[in-house]
């Protein structure tokens, strides 16, 4: 079903539109993109980039699709660590996070729902408990808010990039700074509506930082430390890529290789730090290396 948003800010401080508002009503801030989205400022039709001071009102107003009827499933999850508030997985490769078009089954919220019971559903009817997301093929580190407030806490660090979340991925090429940054926005493609790209223009798309370091050198590869500082959807996959260094076993921005038929996307959440919700301490989750890649750097350094 659709469901309707509607939201009227006072700003409290100067800025760009759509990061201002997103952080005070505690909204992403991809809804400013959306299609239905109706953005006024002081009653006039502006852009989501569009300068906001001390005293502006903002109205949006929004269609969101809504996944009602959520089922559980008694789906295994491989726990890192759990407390009263949160729990920390540890996502296979091919899982889906949460129901969207064309898959309402065999999700990370299917599999919550069992775990917890409806009454966990209740609390979001699109995806209970969900922070942030990890794309179907990349695995790793995952945290889930078992709580309305802890979610609301995760929510404002991942916002803030108080976080830190670092991943490893594999290639393509060798790289020269061995430490480098990659900055650029990042728009979805107007060819290909599945697909992002980086852009040079400002104006376009939502800003994105990535860090890279080499781990190690192989075969026509490297093996990648990547620090990402900023949220977008597939950023480490489109920005590796935008310099010509694809991911190996990306099937939407890398190339195949022949040599190599059996590697899908070589990607995977290392680790993240968080500070919990509830006690304020510090704490650092990490996933070891995945059986995938033990596998393609053994061909690789041969």
């Amino acid at each position: 079903m659709i469901r309707h948003h509607v939201y009227d800010h006072t700003v409290t401080e100067a800025g760009r539109l759509d990061a201002v508002v997103s952080a005070g009503l505690s909204i992403p801030r991809s809804v400013f993109s959306l299609s239905s989205a109706v953005i006024l400022l002081n009653g006039k039709c502006v852009k989501k980039s569009a300068k906001v001071k001390e005293g502006d009102n903002v109205h949006i107003e929004y269609d969101e699709d809504v996944f009602t009827g959520l089922e559980g499933e008694d789906l295994p999850l491989c726990v890192l660590y759990e407390d009263d508030c949160i729990l920390v997985i540890d996502k296979e490769q091919g899982m889906v996070v949460h129901p969207g078009s064309g898959v309402s089954h065999g999700t990370v919220v299917n599999a919550l729902i069992s775990r917890y019971g409806d009454d966990f559903a209740s609390s979001d009817d699109e995806r209970p408990g969900i922070v942030h997301r990890l794309d179907k093929d990349t695995s790793g580190v995952m945290i889930i808010a078992k709580t309305p407030d802890a979610l609301s806490a995760l929510q404002s660090q991942f916002a803030e990039h108080t976080t830190e979340k670092h991943y490893l991925a594999i290639a393509k090429g060798c790289f020269a700074p061995e430490h480098g940054m990659i900055e650029s926005n990042i728009e979805r493609d107007p060819r290909d509506r599945k697909k992002f790209r980086a852009t040079d223009c400002i104006e376009k798309g939502k800003r994105a930082l990535t860090e890279y370091r080499v781990n190690e050198v192989l075969n026509g590869y490297t093996l990648l430390d990547v620090e990402i500082h900023t949220g977008r959807t597939h950023q480490i996959r489109v920005h590796l890529s935008s310099i010509g260094h694809p991911i190996l076993g990306d099937p939407l921005y890398g190339v195949h290789d022949p040599r190599y038929p059996e590697a899908t996307l070589m990607l995977h959440a290392h680790s993240l730090s968080i500070t919990h919700p509830l006690t304020g301490v510090r704490m650092s989750f990490s996933s070891p290396l995945p059986r995938r890649f033990e596998e393609i750097m053994q061909k690789l350094r041969a």
